[in-house]
């Protein structure tokens, strides 16, 4: 043992640039395993079912690992703090990412924040329209620059509600939220690279539930410790999401 204090290990490690031990423990390991540096491999028509997979794989992990150190801390608790917060979230994208709004709505009801999923651009803007001051709209688009997409950021924040968009760093999408999660995705006609986005912003979303469900266990542990009111169930919802949730990833 080195028989120094806690505190101490940790002003260690962040004077190296790491986040904590935890962030230090991964960098070292990586370093010692040789890791190779985060790249993309191109598929090709003269590849077999085995390098197919590998390159598949390996592109996923590499853009993973690009995620991991691209990460905002301050944007993160600041996402974290509005849906924990929130009375009411409606997440709105387009396209194939309609599974990873859907997968983000699951995870907040079971905390027992209302909460609605729509990929269709009129039930967008007509669910943004009842919103208000408390509620918060997640934006998940991939380039960030759809103009439906632009058109309800800018509804929701006529309404006073805030805005989460989970898209391109340089987006104007990005420009018009109240909080960013920045996935930069390289766009390639590739089969593979939209399924490495999707996995992406679904990664995002279980950072923002795990995240949610650790602000939100206090609260829930306050009121189960309460006696139930006549007529009005304890709501514990939290609590049992944090010791049984299971993140899906996909």
């Amino acid at each position: 043992a080195a028989q120094v204090s806690q505190p101490t290990v940790i002003r260690f490690c962040r004077s190296l640039g790491c986040e904590g031990l935890s962030d230090f423990k991964l960098r070292l390991a990586s370093g010692l395993s040789g890791t190779l540096p985060i790249s993309h491999v191109q598929v090709t028509n003269d590849d077999s079912m085995v390098e197919l997979g590998t390159k598949v794989l390996g592109n996923t992990a590499s853009a993973i690992l690009q995620l991991r150190n691209q990460l905002n801390r301050d944007m993160i608790d600041r996402s974290i703090d509005l849906l924990a917060s929130a009375q009411c979230v409606e997440i709105c994208t387009v396209g194939q990412y309609t599974a990873v709004a859907l997968d983000a709505q699951y995870k907040l009801l079971r905390f027992g924040i209302r909460t609605g999923a729509h990929a269709d651009p009129a039930l967008q803007l007509l669910a943004v329209g009842v919103l208000g001051a408390g509620d918060v709209v997640v934006v998940i688009s991939p380039s960030g620059r759809l103009p439906e997409l632009l058109e309800l950021a800018d509804r929701a924040r006529e309404r006073g509600a805030a805005v989460l968009a989970i898209t391109a760093s340089q987006s104007p999408l990005a420009r018009k939220a109240d909080a960013v999660l920045s996935v930069d995705q390289a766009d390639e006609a590739t089969t593979q690279v939209p399924m490495i986005g999707r996995i992406l912003q679904l990664l995002m979303v279980d950072i923002l539930t795990v995240g949610v469900a650790m602000r939100r266990q206090p609260a829930a542990e306050d009121t189960a410790a309460r006696p139930e009111a006549p007529g009005r169930p304890v709501d514990g919802a939290a609590k049992p999401a944090l010791a049984h949730m299971r993140l899906q990833g996909s």
